[in-house]
């Protein structure tokens, strides 16, 4: 036999399901139709799963997370079309009989998406504090909050539940000086707070962005590190040699002869559908940016025209 054919499921599963199974067609939506909806019996064990008409159940308002994905929150919405919410979403009951998320906004917002009527919920008691608490930490242990967020996280944790950084770091799992460590982000400008929040620097970038004495120095290092693809070690050395000297923060021009001959000929090439300039910045690692510049719509299809002739 070839070792190219495809493998069948073993000899064990392949006797039960067939070697050309449909899996899937074995999966059904996950309803929790064993439980009543919420508030129907008079008590309830904490371990329940119950199911909550998605119109009662409102959004935290101590959520520490700002965005959300919306190309995720499509893809989760259509798995749940096709296998339901396997994870439950965790909840209090607040006035007038509804329900306020502890746990589980994105879930929630995919349900929403994927047209359901209910949610399949844990039901918890809360006050605000401990909602707030709740809510933060579940989402730093989750580790899907940006490095602003969590800093912003701790720093409400500290704030508005009058905690110290060393019972904060208890109550997140962390040391406290990776605590101090990113609270510290706070203090940066807050134009180089975005740029770490959407990706353009990493926080080992800001880090030592926190070493240079003023705002204006910490921008210009910044924009330095974006134009220039610097590696933190590289900021390292340009940081050090600033502070020794006192020499501002510059871009380095490269030179075109610095360029490797393949980078002449994608300029060359690309060159020829655009009448604006297109400029190359590498860094001696071989980071870098490619920018094109447009004049008008047709320049850009001309360029995909010839992009689809050529199969790329």
């Amino acid at each position: 036999m070839s070792s190219k054919e495809p493998r069948g499921l073993g000899r064990g599963l392949g006797a039960l399901l067939g070697d050309n199974v449909n899996i899937d067609s074995f999966r059904k939506p996950v309803g929790y139709v064993n439980k009543e909806v919420a508030g129907v019996r008079p008590s309830q064990d904490s371990s329940d799963v119950l199911r909550i008409p998605l119109e009662k159940v409102e959004a935290n308002p101590w959520q520490p997370r700002i965005g959300f994905d919306q190309d995720a929150l499509e893809e989760l919405a259509a798995s749940i079309r096709t296998l339901g919410l396997i994870q439950p979403i965790t909840v209090r009951k607040v006035a007038g009989g509804r329900y306020q998320i502890i746990s589980g906004e994105r879930r929630f917002k995919a349900c929403q998406l994927a047209g359901m009527s209910m949610i399949p919920a844990y039901v918890r008691d809360a006050n605000d504090q401990g909602m707030l608490e709740m809510a933060i930490v579940e989402n730093i242990q989750r580790e899907n909050l940006d490095p602003i967020e969590t800093a912003l996280s701790f720093q409400r944790l500290i704030d508005e539940c009058n905690l110290t950084q060393e019972a904060m770091a208890d109550r997140v799992g962390k040391k406290r000086a990776s605590v101090a460590n990113t609270l510290r982000l706070l203090k940066l400008p807050v134009k180089v707070q975005h740029d770490l929040k959407v990706g353009l620097l990493s926080t080992g970038h800001a880090k030592v962005l926190l070493s240079l004495p003023d705002s204006d120095t910490q921008e210009q290092f910044c924009d330095l590190v974006i134009k220039e693809g610097l590696s933190v070690r590289e900021l390292e050395e340009a940081v050090r040699r600033f502070l020794k000297g006192g020499a501002p923060a510059k871009r380095r021009e490269t030179k075109p002869s610095e360029l490797p001959e393949e980078y002449t000929k994608v300029l060359s090439h690309i060159g020829k559908f655009f009448s604006e300039d297109i400029s190359v910045h590498r860094n001696a690692s071989g980071k870098g940016t490619l920018t094109v510049k447009f004049s008008s719509d047709e320049e850009v299809r001309a360029f995909l025209s010839a992009l689809e002739k050529a199969n790329v």
